[in-house]
């Protein structure tokens, strides 16, 4: 790698992206995410791309990773009487 680009496990994507890693590895599988295989057949994923579409520098795939989720103690409650039928 003559880049100097740090190469990136699932997990540590999945923790700036607040997704799981297999989510992250999905990504990888399906294009969304550029990645780089080992020779024992492991994604990782280059530190550079990730950041730049953390920060939304993109280009064409603006669309194509999900911004990072918010954590769960940041979204209301619903209570079960609150839950309407149809």
């Amino acid at each position: 790698m003559l880049t100097g680009d740090k190469l990136l496990t699932p997990a540590e994507v999945g923790e700036l992206y607040r997704v799981d890693p297999k989510t992250v590895s999905r990504w990888g599988a399906s294009g969304r995410l550029p990645c780089i295989r080992t020779p024992g057949g492991h994604r990782r994923f280059k530190e550079s791309q990730v950041r730049a579409l953390l920060e939304g520098d993109t280009g064409d795939q603006a669309a194509a990773v999900p911004a990072p989720r918010s954590g769960a103690h940041d979204q209301e409650p619903v209570a079960a009487g609150d839950v309407s039928g149809g």
